[in-house]
């Protein structure tokens, strides 16, 4: 598969250094030779300098024959016209990343795929709805919904007072309403088997239903957490904005903005009910005066990851219980969650998930990079005569590393276990180590 990145910005590198281990070609288009350098000689890749807006440049990329063509350079007009010209050219599939909400709606899909732009993606908003959904339970790291709600996957950090530490996961029953499917421990990821234990520190992945979530809400000890009712957020970033439309109305939202003009603005673009603060979020004589000792849930949204890391410190010492940090260096994330800090926001590694699902070739609505763990997460919908429905899960033979979560089967949820048998039309939720994906697509086409 010959996939065109133009852009080799932040989302651009990441996504060409997630594909490149995948025996795809890969060609990164940028002008600039510096972020072109950048890029370790030890991916496997082709990188070539001249403009994504250049008719020579993507010839030279060879932009006619890409099976897919990706345009997230930080400029949303350039990435909309080189798919455009790409497309042109002849290439099969385009991706623009974009800025503007509004192009995302259903009325305008037509529009821009009659220009040659068959898909859009705004790494924003797709950070705000993981911070909004990782709100709404205080007690967990992650939240993901699959097919619509039918099976949810949360990832909680396990304390002392977990009911379910140090016992041997086949000693825990056969008949569990949820099913661990990974663990991160001091920086290592395990897709665990029965023989496996869960200790004080890990962060532990459940798969379940959300009728089951009190459940295990008990027996990770997180009952005395209280639920999220006020929050404050550092930064008016584009990601506030959306994440203060997709807010739930019961919760009170503050912005903490250190720039009077982006203040200005932010108070035309939100709504009434939203409280604007000029001030230096991270003042803990400006924190207190704002109530930080009764918020729930501080998100620190600056340009700045150690900004946002350190924050996030200082808000848990104040008796936070939920904080999310936008942390956009990948380097730091690993310190982040050593730090203990709760929730990362990562916007390379969201679009990026969303990009990557667009070039496998079996049946896959969703695509999730685990932002701690070295894992992916992916909902494949079952071929007819497909290999996984040959057997019981048991005797299928998946690779080490590989465990299946749950499935969906006429809109009904179903935890897997060894005995069952996947058929074809289910929606399976496959869980695997980080570049894994590609590997096992053979089993569900």
């Amino acid at each position: 598969m010959r996939i065109v990145i133009a852009g080799a910005g932040n989302v651009g590198t990441h996504l060409a250094k997630l594909l490149s281990g995948e025996n795809q070609d890969i060609i990164l288009l940028d002008e600039s030779e510096e972020k072109l350098n950048s890029m370790d000689s030890s991916f496997d890749l082709l990188t070539i300098q001249e403009s994504p807006v250049s008719l020579k440049g993507l010839r030279e990329a060879g932009a006619g024959n890409a099976d897919l063509f990706v345009a997230v350079t930080p400029d949303e007009s350039r990435n909309l016209i080189s798919c455009q010209l790409a497309h042109f050219l002849g290439a099969k599939k385009t991706v623009a990343r974009i800025d503007n909400y509004e192009y995302l709606f259903p009325k305008n899909k037509e529009y821009f795929q009659s220009i040659g732009v068959d898909s859009l993606i705004y790494p924003e908003m797709l950070a705000a709805k993981e911070i909004v959904d990782g709100m709404k339970l205080s007690w967990i790291r992650q939240w993901w919904e699959f097919a619509g709600g039918a099976l949810v996957m949360m990832g909680i950090k396990l304390r002392d007072n977990a009911e379910i530490l140090n016992r041997p996961l086949y000693e825990l029953g056969s008949e569990l309403p949820y099913h661990i499917v990974a663990i991160l421990r001091e920086g290592e990821t395990i897709i665990p088997s029965g023989s496996d234990t869960m200790h004080a520190g890990d962060l532990v992945y459940f798969m379940t239903m959300k009728k089951h979530i009190p459940h295990i809400r008990k027996i990770a000890g997180k009952e005395e957490l209280p639920d999220v009712r006020d929050v404050i957020i550092m930064g008016g970033s584009r990601i506030a904005v959306r994440a203060s439309m997709l807010m739930p109305d019961y919760m009170n939202l503050k912005i903490i903005e250190s720039d009077m003009a982006r203040c200005n603005r932010l108070t035309e673009v939100v709504d009434d009910k939203v409280m604007i603060i000029n001030g230096d979020g991270r003042d803990p004589s400006l924190l207190i005066s704002e109530g930080i000792s009764h918020t729930e849930a501080f998100v620190a949204l600056s340009d700045n990851s150690e900004t946002n890391i350190l924050a996030c410190l200082a808000a848990k010492r104040f008796g936070v219980t939920k904080t999310i940090a936008e942390v956009e260096n990948i380097d730091y994330i690993n310190m982040a969650e050593k730090l203990d800090i709760g929730t990362v926001i990562n916007k390379k590694k969201i679009a990026a998930s969303h990009i990557y699902q667009m070039m496998l070739d079996a049946d896959v609505t969703n695509v999730k990079c685990l932002t701690f763990a070295n894992a992916d997460v992916a909902e494949f919908n079952v071929k007819e005569g497909a290999r996984i429905t040959k057997y019981p899960v048991k005797d299928i033979s998946m690779p080490r590393g590989v465990t299946i979560g749950g499935l969906i089967r006429d809109r009904e949820a179903i935890l897997v276990t060894g005995n069952t048998q996947i058929k074809a039309g289910d929606h399976v939720v496959v869980f695997c180590l980080e570049g894994m994906i590609k590997s096992i697509e053979k089993y569900f086409n």
